[in-house]
């Protein structure tokens, strides 16, 4: 991952933030242990900024598609005061989430789905007051503009890896994760439904409420 800061300096904001609680270091100790690519959980700092965001907006119904191994879901499950339902696509990760929600003890908070979120997302029949993005690049658009409909008035749309790896920057011929991310990003940007902040922190977060 690219980096956006200097080392040291992330390393000194790590030093005077909230340190994560024990079972997300387990966590995210054996994601790196047991996962081919364990840089796609979202960390210390950004679990903690989707922690207190969720804290700030206080939403009842959360949609995340992209679980992973569940260090984002129970972020946003400890954040919130209703629940949280995350989409992932590999049912093979459902040992490792299921076991860490028990450990958080925040798995009643948790509706835990697995299959293609293109699919599930119509039949969960909810409004949502957060969705955050986080899963296959190419398809970010098609997950916001699915999910936009369902956000309620002041709800917001949070998409990680908004810069990805500052290939968004790069000249050339893109490859199919960085079009996508740029297609994402520019129809945010040109969409006058909501006010939005690309935010260069970790691998870019571009922040959406709905108007």
């Amino acid at each position: 991952m690219q980096q956006l800061i200097p080392e040291d300096t992330e390393r000194y904001c790590e030093e005077h933030s909230t340190p994560e609680p024990s079972f997300l270091a387990e966590l995210n100790r054996e994601t790196h242990l047991t996962q081919v690519y364990p840089r796609m959980i979202s960390g210390p700092m950004q679990g903690l900024f989707l922690r207190f965001l969720c804290n700030m907006i206080n939403p009842a119904r959360v949609l995340e598609i992209g679980t992973f191994t569940g260090y984002s879901t129970i972020n946003l499950a400890l954040g919130c005061h209703g629940l949280v339902h995350t989409i992932e696509v590999n049912p093979e990760l459902e040992t490792i989430i299921r076991k860490y929600l028990q450990a958080s003890g925040i798995e009643d908070k948790v509706r835990l789905h697995f299959g293609e979120a293109l699919k599930i997302i119509p039949a969960l029949n909810e409004t949502w007051d957060l969705v955050y993005i986080d899963a296959d690049k190419p398809n970010y658009p098609a997950y916001y503009k699915m999910v936009f409909p369902l956000v309620r008035q002041g709800g917001w749309i949070v998409a990680d890896n908004a810069l990805w790896d500052g290939k968004v920057l790069s000249q050339g011929k893109k490859d199919k994760d960085t079009t996508g991310i740029i297609e994402y990003n520019e129809f945010v940007q040109n969409d006058e439904r909501v006010e939005n902040l690309l935010l260069p922190f970790r691998d870019g977060m571009m922040i959406a409420r709905k108007i």
